[in-house]
């Protein structure tokens, strides 16, 4: 899904805009017990209550796509009858109306989810009549092109509300305020099946994560029989051993320099409608040797790309392994962190034998947030 389409969604998800038609949902405790279960139309649900769960549903489509929203594909082993994917297709066709398959969806999260609180799953079913686009990008809000059903869930921690004072206007004193469990924002969630093209994508859906560290492949696979996805910090690790094996001692400055602002410069050109850009191992390879690695030094790529990433190919995102936020130069006892899009301010030189970082400045600088003269006047 790109973010077009993810964005579509999340407007959806508003109480003038909602089509959300049943909600169900299952309390889990720590020892992993279902407390209790519940279901009724959306309808039902209080005003009060009624946005503060469409607030949850927002955080499940909210994020950085690859990194907190990440497509999931299916493989056709993984789709046949008795899978979690056929699973999640007679949910979506039940409209959450079947107790025994809640109850056996519940069952899967609870042994696959590894989280040792409370927590709480919220499911809803929702039907949305997509809208015709004209060229420009307008939706015709009266002319309905197809019609895309979906299920979204999110997992929610429960925890125990801070300890604290407050006011008791019946006593008319200040007390030790009384502690509940609060329902907070979902760690975990799904969009089954996937939005893609304005169209319901039966093979794909879109899974959250708060954390970009958590994927929980053990929740992925059991849960959805997807296949396996690396994490961004995990996407990151592999390309650097990949490239720090392949240069060996023989990486230098230029070269860095290149690799940074070539990837930087492909995310920028790609066209945003096509979604996020991907390079597979080929990819990869063309791009080192664009930036200055020859030849010689890439015969050990494929073999250090497979043993970084434990398969023979695999697509990166390419904003995983760019570092967007600063370009970054380390030694033993100094850090220079330098604005990715100014890279170029930093150059090597030698001068008296000895290597250095050259940095351009200009007349303002700060030292320890003072500002001082670049130059000392003669």
């Amino acid at each position: 899904m790109i973010r077009a389409d993810i964005k579509e969604i999340k407007k959806q998800l508003t109480p003038d805009r909602c089509t959300i038609d049943r909600i169900c949902g299952c309390y889990v405790n720590h020892e992993k017990k279902k407390i209790f279960t519940s279901t009724l139309p959306f309808g039902m649900v209080p005003d009060e209550e009624m946005y503060k769960y469409l607030d949850v549903f927002r955080h499940t489509l909210s994020g950085i796509t690859g990194k907190n929203l990440i497509s999931l594909a299916f493989s056709a082993e993984s789709e046949k009858k008795g899978s979690p994917h056929d699973l999640l297709m007679r949910l979506r066709e039940s409209a959450l109306s079947d107790e025994v398959l809640l109850d056996t969806f519940y069952d899967a999260v609870i042994e696959a989810y590894d989280f040792g609180e409370n927590y709480y799953i919220v499911l809803v079913h929702a039907i949305y009549d997509v809208p015709t686009v004209t060229s420009d990008r307008q939706l015709l809000t009266d002319a309905s092109e197809n019609v895309y059903e979906y299920i979204l869930c999110a997992i929610c921690p429960v925890v125990l509300s801070k300890a604290a004072l407050g006011y008791d206007e019946h006593k008319n004193l200040i007390v030790d305020r009384f502690r509940d469990w609060i329902v907070d924002m979902p760690s975990k969630g799904f969009l089954f099946p996937a939005f893609s093209d304005r169209t319901a994508d039966i093979h794909e859906m879109l899974y959250y994560t708060r954390r970009a560290d958590d994927m929980q492949p053990a929740l992925i696979d059991l849960l959805f029989g997807a296949q396996e996805v690396l994490s961004a910090p995990e996407q990151l690790d592999g390309f650097r051993n990949t490239l720090q094996k392949t240069l060996a001692d023989h990486g230098d400055f230029e070269t860095m320099q290149n690799l940074h602002e070539n990837l930087h410069r492909m995310i920028e050109e790609h066209p945003e409608e096509e979604g996020a850009l991907t390079i597979d191992k080929k990819g990869l390879k063309k791009l080192l040797n664009e930036s200055g690695i020859d030849s010689h030094r890439l015969r050990s790529f494929d073999k250090h790309f497979e043993e970084s990433f434990h398969r023979e190919d695999y697509p990166l995102l390419a904003e995983n392994i760019a570092s967007e936020k600063r370009f970054e130069m380390k030694g033993p006892d100094i850090k220079v962190i330098v604005n990715p899009d100014r890279a170029d301010l930093v150059t090597t030189r030698v001068i008296d034998g000895k290597q250095c970082l050259v940095i351009q400045i200009d007349d303002h600088v700060e030292v320890n947030g003072i500002s001082v003269r670049t130059l000392k006047k003669p």
